[in-house]
């Protein structure tokens, strides 16, 4: 998902550009915990969307740059989701839902369904237009919208690699249970489990459901580290953290998370970047020049169409603050 789009009225849409984080936010309460981020919570005609990364306490954790929780929200009938056709460079998307479904489609002719528990993983690259709606025939009930869309930014030599799609199914994806846990490898690599998908770096992306209780262990193999609290309540070295948080660990710290209650919570990090990385709109690059040319290419038609859409996302006409991330 990406930009502010001015959609049709009664069409719930998504995307807007970069908020900065409120500078009053909390500070982190343990020595091991480097960070706390609340994000800022919009309406989009209905849709609740809270962005983590980037915040003004941290712009990127690993490749990681950007975390947007969409939902929980209830789609009512005669509506939903309508992300236009829109941009990305440099960076691939990673869609993964705890309820409802969307419909992705791209440049690359793919039409793939997303459902609970399932991985589309979009490899922008040198270029790749996509949108995400919610298909006509689900649009005839109420039907419910929660997940999280990541950004991973690709490593300086894959910056300008082809666009690609990958969708894995549920089953189709490590899990470790046990002890009160049910932990799903979403990407990467994490308790001696390999998820499908091939990255570009480095990395791990995990979904966790803790009963009340239970606790589970963030290894310290990657230099950072951090979580997100979808629902529920978590401890972190006796300090407590509700839902809609994300804590961003210090390196070589060993961490152990225990639920207060029923939780959800997503892992995620890896190794830091090669440098530093910029954003403007959907772009993300090493090179501003780079991110210039995307907005020419783009306001000229230049990115190839999306089959089956007829709309499209226009270049913002305002100027959306740039981003560094160090």
């Amino acid at each position: 998902m990406t930009g502010r789009d001015h959609g049709a009225k009664n069409k719930i849409v998504e995307r807007y550009v970069m908020n900065e984080q409120d500078p009053t936010m909390p500070e982190a309460p343990s020595p091991a915990v480097e960070a706390v981020i609340v994000p800022r919570t919009n309406d989009i005609g209905g849709l609740e969307v809270r962005r983590a990364l980037p915040s003004a306490q941290r712009r990127m954790v690993g490749p990681f740059v950007f975390l947007d929780q969409m939902g929980p929200a209830v789609l009512r009938a005669g509506t939903g989701l309508d992300v236009r056709p829109h941009p990305h460079i440099g960076l691939a998307t990673v869609t993964y839902l705890f309820e409802g479904e969307i419909l992705h489609r791209d440049s690359l002719g793919t039409m793939q369904l997303i459902r609970p528990g399932e991985v589309n993983w979009m490899t922008a690259g040198r270029g790749i237009a996509h949108s995400e709606r919610t298909a006509i025939e689900a649009r005839a009930a109420d039907k419910n919208l929660f997940g999280i869309q990541m950004w991973v930014a690709l490593p300086k030599q894959h910056e300008e690699t082809a666009p690609a799609f990958v969708h894995h199914a549920a089953g189709d994806l490590p899990t470790l249970e046990g002890e009160g846990k049910h932990v799903r490898l979403i990407a990467g690599a994490l308790y001696g489990s390999r998820a499908p998908v091939a990255t570009f770096s480095a990395m791990f992306y995990a979904d966790a459901i803790l009963e009340a209780g239970a606790r589970i262990e963030i290894p310290a193999e990657h230099e950072e580290r951090a979580v997100y609290v979808a629902t529920g309540r978590i401890e972190v070295a006796g300090d407590a953290f509700d839902a809609g948080r994300l804590l961003v660990f210090r390196p070589g710290d060993a961490i152990t998370v225990a639920a207060s209650e029923p939780s959800r919570i997503l892992l995620l990090g890896g190794e830091p970047m090669d440098g530093p990385r910029h954003l403007w709109w959907n772009f993300v690059s090493s090179s501003k020049d780079r991110i210039e040319q995307a907005k020419q290419d783009w306001r000229a038609g230049h990115f190839d169409p999306v089959p089956g859409e007829t709309e499209f996302i226009p270049l913002p006409d305002h100027k959306p603050a740039p981003v560094r991330y160090p």
